[in-house]
């Protein structure tokens, strides 16, 4: 029966949300892996691409791009979306403001990393406090970052926290909800066998632009 393939660069990125909430519900999937060096030299056909873009999720022969678009798809195909209309504005919300965040992210690794790294983190309080604020208003900030049960929401929060451990692993020391909350997910049984693959491991933060 077929399942789910994830095409995108060897890279964490923006699919690392889709491994981790796939991991989680105990969805197995195949990685299609696309060279960096041929995208950029224009060797890869980029035809099939709806908008010329990455990542692409496959489930069957249905195929899906745009970032949220495929983890809403995911949300709802596996209860994923919150108990009301309120809880699913509000993971829109979040996962809108990961977006925004990892757009920042994203232009320091690429285009200003050993000149902006340092300002850049003394400013990633400010970036991350308003999920802070959010998790503390749920539940105390003892659960999720929105309503009882897990959501579509938390995974690409989650792949964003640890991208930015990994950028400057005290960067929670001042948020300490979100520090609980990226202990407390990591802890969950299917999410802490991926985090030990050599596969999440080895996969960059960073594309290599000579592979």
């Amino acid at each position: 029966m077929p399942g789910y393939t994830i095409t995108y660069f060897y890279l964490r990125g923006r699919a690392e949300p889709f491994r981790l909430l796939l991991s989680d519900q105990g969805q197995p999937w195949t990685e299609d892996v696309v060279s960096a060096r041929s995208w950029l030299q224009g060797q890869y056909d980029k035809t099939p691409l709806l908008f010329g873009q990455l990542p692409r999720l496959r489930d069957g022969d249905f195929a899906l791009f745009q970032t949220s678009a495929i983890l809403r798809y995911l949300g709802r195909k596996h209860d994923l979306c919150g108990s009301n209309m309120q809880e699913a504005a509000h993971i829109d919300m979040v996962t809108d403001g990961v977006e925004d965040v990892r757009v920042k992210y994203s232009k320091l690794l690429y285009e200003n990393y050993e000149e902006g790294r340092e300002d850049y983190c003394k400013n990633l309080p400010n970036l991350l406090k308003p999920f802070e604020s959010l998790l503390s208003k749920n539940n105390t900030g003892a659960g999720f970052i929105v309503g009882p049960k897990i959501s579509f929401a938390d995974y690409t929060l989650l792949s964003l926290l640890l991208d930015h451990l990994e950028l400057d692993q005290c960067c929670l020391q001042s948020l300490p909800l979100l520090e609980a909350y990226v202990q407390r997910m990591c802890a969950r049984p299917q999410i802490a066998a991926y985090l030990k693959t050599e596969e999440y491991k080895k996969r960059p933060v960073k594309v290599n632009l000579d592979e």
